[in-house]
């Protein structure tokens, strides 16, 4: 084709030379020219299979049809795309944008945008196709295809302010690891905005699910009061492990901040050896007593904060029930408390023929023994025999896994070089 409707592309799929998926259009950036000129398309915003967003460069472009892109070649760069300052992302900027036709100073709406192949084999936009407020009766208004340059409003002045709001909304559903992928894709001012207006349970939900670097920059970001605040709401082994990242006087003003309680719990994983037990389990797992009875056990697993994974057994010990406990007992399984009458009491049906870790077991060993006995929880005892908190199967694979595992650059597309 010769000329495109970009909203049109959105979804569509996108092969390499041998006919293998490479993912979906999300959006076409335009660089903007001078003196009102049409901007130029310069690349398409990808989505890979995993959620994240790269740009391919039209030059990379052999095809264009209604039901399927074609590229010129499988290596592309897998780097995350950032927009650039001078740079309009057209499904997200311009449609559904309010415009002014220039003619008449008549008010209208983005519907689409097209880009032509000129003689060079460069892509821009040339028409806009744009549509007046609904008439009496609630009538459509008039469509209209106009050149880019007799239509005003279609770009952003540069110091007009992006809406903060409208990305916080599309976030308000979102799960916290599909937040953490939008935020990665925002340039770093926006990203530090964006996260730094989000409440603070929110704030931490998606911390957890960053890149350690991303983390460490918008907790920097945060006054050290609402930072020390953020961290009190995250998993006491995810803010450590964000804690260790920061300088160490940065560190403890932070946890002089922090509620005493909540300090403490992290104080106690930051002395840990890395690699072990103790570094890597969450020292808040679900702890009863043994006269608690199944009815309980099971309310407490329902509780909606809780993952999977803590959620999946529960620890029984003598008082006092906060780590470290007394005495560690035993464990029951989620499937075990399914099968039980609810007023048996736990002290009658626990698990204890399994070896508990110790803080200083090496996840080498944690992970043969998971594996052994195909556990998702396995308690950590200190030398008295005192529960001091739990490994989860997930807190296992995010030290198993480089330490770069969220940014997600290494997929079978091969590496190619940044985008001039």
């Amino acid at each position: 084709m010769s000329r495109v409707y970009v909203g049109r592309l959105a979804g569509v799929t996108v092969f390499d030379p041998n006919g293998d998926q490479v993912g979906r259009v999300r959006d076409a950036v335009a660089r903007l020219a001078a003196s009102g000129r049409s901007p130029q398309v310069v690349g398409l915003i990808t989505e890979l299979p995993m959620r994240r967003r790269i740009f391919v460069p039209m030059g990379r472009v052999t095809s264009i049809a209604s039901d399927a892109i074609i590229l010129s070649t499988g290596t592309l760069s897998l780097r995350r795309f950032e927009k650039r300052s001078n740079e309009l992302l057209v499904m997200d900027e311009i449609l559904e944008r309010p415009v002014i036709i220039s003619a008449d100073r008549r008010d209208a709406t983005v519907v689409d945008v097209a880009m032509e192949l000129d003689r060079v084999g460069g892509w821009s936009i040339t028409r806009v196709a744009v549509r007046e407020p609904a008439g009496r009766l609630g009538r459509r208004g008039q469509l209209h295809q106009l050149e880019w340059g007799e239509v005003s409003g279609l770009a952003a002045t540069p110091d007009e302010p992006e809406s903060t709001a409208s990305v916080l909304a599309a976030l308000q559903n979102m799960r916290p690891a599909d937040m953490a992928n939008v935020l990665q894709d925002l340039p770093e001012r926006r990203r530090v905005e964006v996260a730094t207006a989000l409440d603070d349970e929110r704030l931490a939900d998606v911390l957890e699910e960053l890149p350690e670097h991303d983390q460490v920059e918008i907790i920097a970001a945060l006054a050290p009061d609402r930072a020390a605040d953020v961290l009190e709401e995250m998993d006491p082994d995810d803010a450590a492990d964000l804690l260790a990242e920061l300088p160490q006087p940065e560190r403890e003003v932070l946890l002089d901040l922090m509620e005493p309680e909540d300090a403490s719990s992290v104080r106690q994983l930051l002395s840990y050896q890395p690699g072990t037990a103790g570094s890597v389990m969450t020292s808040e797992p679900i702890i009863l007593t043994p006269d608690a009875t199944v009815a309980e056990a099971l309310a407490r697993i329902r509780t909606p904060q809780l993952s999977p994974a803590v959620a999946a057994g529960v620890f029984v010990a003598r008082a006092p029930m906060a780590t470290p406990t007394g005495r560690y007992l035993g464990v029951v399984h989620f499937q075990r408390l399914l099968r039980e009458p609810p007023s048996a009491l736990l002290g009658g049906v626990l698990d204890n023929d399994l070896e508990p870790l110790r803080p200083e077991t090496p996840l080498a060993e944690i992970t043969r023994r998971m594996a052994t006995y195909n556990l998702v929880s396995m308690p950590v005892v200190d030398a008295n025999d005192r529960l001091v908190g739990a490994v989860t199967v997930d807190d296992v694979l995010d030290h198993l896994l480089p330490r770069d595992w969220r940014e997600r650059d290494h997929v079978a597309l091969g590496f190619g070089r940044p985008r001039d």
